[in-house]
């Protein structure tokens, strides 16, 4: 967003969820940085979080028929809509950011003939004329390093002084809604149910949270109202329903710790800077998908029989790699956590892509350019 006019207008491609968006960021300023207008394609389920990251000029919506849990139907008017809005940004640059288990090509083809002369994205199929840099993704990466691969292999690099983490917009004082007095976010709620405990055992958790001094705050969207009202009960302040994710992002910010899946929140929380106690199953791998740059604890059993099954309800009687972990571990993980001091292992940042900010080559392993196999 510097202004410089000789600089591309670029276009990053994310059409996943909240959680993904915010995931993407670090990517994000990076073409930022080294561009004239930056703007942000992404799903229904990521545009408020595409909203609060910084370096966004602005943000479009495409409901892809290959995306989400419940997918679009194909549709010739929505299709036509996304080209018609894509070419009328005037884009020179693409960079589309996917998991490790999706393929780019559709878009890449929607940009195409869309009018984007050049797109970059990680891909393991053939990409044919759809991409001009097809970049490998390392193995075992981290979703928010895998963006920033792609990112520097397209010639951008995170501006000095940048750390890599995640980040939004400053969020707003929360204050009126979580009272001034300290305390600990409870999040219960996932998108996916096998990413979160079951009602009953969030519960438990609130009492014993609230039992050992702590002040509980119990957040929810709209959707959520009745979980987070059993959840809260007479122990912890019930705010399910009471957040849009700007304001949800300020009662994370001013949580000591927060206790959450993983889901949208838990990235939030890490955007924010708040140490995450993360309620981690392994139907997803935690190298790709845990708690990005803050400090955190996982809790959750990463050997249990649902590991990388990528199951969105839990297979196993009693959801053990979740409800099995008890108050206890729990409690422990929320004292570590609030004690500044502790040292704590965070998710791996390597220095050759953090620390020392990418050179914009575009020549990293793996990179291919134009439609070579």
């Amino acid at each position: 967003m510097t202004g410089t006019r000789d600089l591309p207008r670029t276009l990053v491609v994310r059409l996943d969820s909240a959680g993904d968006v915010l995931l993407a960021g670090p990517a994000v300023r990076a073409v930022a940085a080294g561009s004239s207008h930056t703007a942000l394609l992404c799903g229904p389920q990521g545009v408020h979080a595409g909203r609060l990251l910084p370096g966004v000029d602005d943000v479009l919506v495409y409901d892809a028929p290959w995306v989400g849990l419940e997918a679009a139907q194909v549709s010739r008017e929505a299709t036509r809509h996304v080209l018609d809005a894509v070419a009328a940004g005037g884009f020179d640059r693409a960079l589309i950011l996917v998991s490790y288990h999706q393929s780019p090509l559709p878009v890449a083809l929607l940009l195409k003939l869309a009018g984007i002369g050049w797109t970059a994205a990680d891909s393991e199929d053939y990409p044919g004329a759809l991409l001009d840099l097809r970049h490998h993704r390392l193995p075992h990466r981290h979703e928010a390093l895998a963006a920033l691969d792609l990112a520097e292999a397209g010639g951008f690099a995170l501006p000095p002084g940048d750390d890599g983490a995640l980040r939004v917009t400053t969020p707003p004082d929360t204050t009126l809604l979580t009272g001034s007095e300290p305390y600990v976010v409870l999040h219960p709620g996932a998108a996916v149910p096998a990413r979160a405990w079951s009602p009953e055992r969030a519960r438990r958790a609130a009492v014993a949270l609230a039992s050992d001094g702590h002040r509980v705050v119990v957040t929810g969207g709209p959707d959520e109202r009745e979980l987070t009202a059993l959840v809260a009960g007479r122990h912890a302040l019930d705010l399910g329903g009471a957040t849009d994710l700007r304001h949800l992002a300020g009662v994370l910010a001013g949580a000591r710790v927060a206790v959450v899946g993983n889901t949208g929140p838990g990235h939030l929380a890490a955007a924010v800077g708040t140490p995450v106690a993360s309620l981690f199953a392994p139907v997803v791998p935690a190298e790709r998908w845990g708690p990005y740059g803050v400090r955190h604890v996982l809790l959750g059993d990463q050997r249990a029989r649902c590991a990388d099954s990528r199951a969105r309800t839990c297979p196993l009687p009693g959801h053990p790699c979740l409800d099995g972990v008890g108050d206890a571990e729990v409690l422990a993980a929320v004292a570590l956590l609030a004690d500044d001091t502790a040292t704590l292992r965070t998710c791996p940042r390597p220095a050759t892509s953090l620390s020392h900010p990418p050179t914009g080559t575009g020549r990293t392993p793996g990179t291919e350019r134009g439609a070579t196999v």
